[in-house]
């Protein structure tokens, strides 16, 4: 049977993340901060977790360009922007947001696949309040925080920063995105050593286009000693 989680998997495969780096990496106009009205965040959880509807980059965009068309030009008279300035430059933006968010709710589908049905909450306030993930599983709530980082000799034990306090664990998901993804090997034919450090993490593997995404291996052991206190508060 097809899962939700292979679904999206698919349409992530499907992703030429090459065209749209050419595209969009050098576009670097609004950087400002977003009004919260023209934000995409809330939009990306209600298609791509609350809907279910994978729709790819360019359908996305479109989507959000007729939800957010008023709101897009009172922004962009307050930026007091050309319409050519603000068109390419809000796309590029909405792109590395989409970019970034779209491994984060996958995550969601693969803790579904560990938890279960209806275990697991995503959405923008959840996200402001530090839960990129929340788990609901046998009475007990897991608030995961997803960060991407870089390997700088030793990777940080620092808790990552939440705004509140909600119910439950904190637990944060490190990992790291090598840019030797596409060129894993030396020239002397061995292999470098972050694409070393990327095959060993268990909790990621990378698609062929290059989209890091994450493996149950991120879910099991938390469901785990769940599942093992349960069974040992019977006996």
């Amino acid at each position: 049977m097809i899962t939700m989680q292979d679904k999206f998997e698919t349409m992530l495969a499907a992703v030429d993340l090459k065209s749209y780096r050419n595209r969009y990496g050098q576009i670097k106009i609004v950087e400002m901060d977003l009004d919260k009205d023209v934000q995409a965040i809330e939009l990306l959880y209600k298609v791509y977790w609350d809907e279910r509807n994978f729709l790819s980059f360019d359908e996305f965009y479109k989507r959000y360009l007729r939800e957010k068309k008023n709101q897009l030009e009172k922004f962009r008279k307050k930026t007091t922007m050309c319409k050519d300035c603000f068109s390419r430059g809000i796309e590029a933006r909405i792109y590395r947001t989409w970019a970034g968010l779209i491994t984060q709710i996958h995550g969601g589908y693969v803790a579904e696949s560990v938890f279960g049905p209806g275990s697991v909450s995503m959405s923008r306030k959840l996200d402001s309040q530090g839960a990129d993930i929340r788990v609901r599983y046998k009475g007990q709530h897991l608030n995961y925080q997803v960060k991407k980082t870089s390997f700088n000799g030793v990777m940080s034990r620092r808790p990552l920063p939440r705004k509140s306090k909600l119910e439950g664990r904190a637990i944060d998901i490190k990992y790291e995105v090598p840019t030797v993804l596409s060129d894993p090997k030396k020239k002397d034919g061995t292999y470098r050593e972050p694409y070393l450090r990327f095959i060993e993490d268990k909790r990621t593997r990378a698609l062929k286009n290059g989209f890091v995404i994450f493996t149950p291996a991120v879910f099991k052991d938390d469901k785990a000693k769940i599942d093992k206190a349960v069974q040992t508060s019977r006996v």
